[in-house]
């Protein structure tokens, strides 16, 4: 649906597919899949011990979009606030997209200044 707005082609079918919980491991790095819908019904956060790749979930002090097809706010908060936000507050977070006023963060940084999950 979203590639017809923007006048694009369909991306082909995934290689393989992952589920919550499912380890991806690249090298002598394995990170574990969170499932984080609300920005797309599928969206995923990435994490290893110390750092969670949060995709266009969990910005710096702010979150992704939620007003594409498939999105949901309370879908999304859920997935923020129960996924995310009960990883260690030293978590640095690495956000699909530098839209804050630094690049990264921490999970105890967004739990006290992200005004959308405070």
């Amino acid at each position: 649906m979203v590639f017809k707005m923007f006048g694009a082609e369909q991306s082909p079918p995934a290689d393989i597919t992952v589920n919550d919980g499912d380890l991806i491991t690249v090298g002598g790095l394995s990170l574990k899949v969170i499932h984080t819908p609300g920005h797309s019904p599928g969206g995923m956060s990435l994490y290893t011990k110390g750092y969670v790749f949060t995709g266009d979930t969990l910005f710096v002090e702010a979150v992704g979009r939620t007003d594409l097809p498939g999105g949901s706010w309370p879908v999304m908060h859920r997935s923020i606030t129960e996924r995310l936000c009960t990883l260690p507050d030293d978590t640095k977070v690495l956000p699909g997209h530098n839209y804050g006023r630094m690049p990264t963060s921490t999970i105890g940084h967004e739990k006290m200044y992200n005004p959308y999950i405070r």
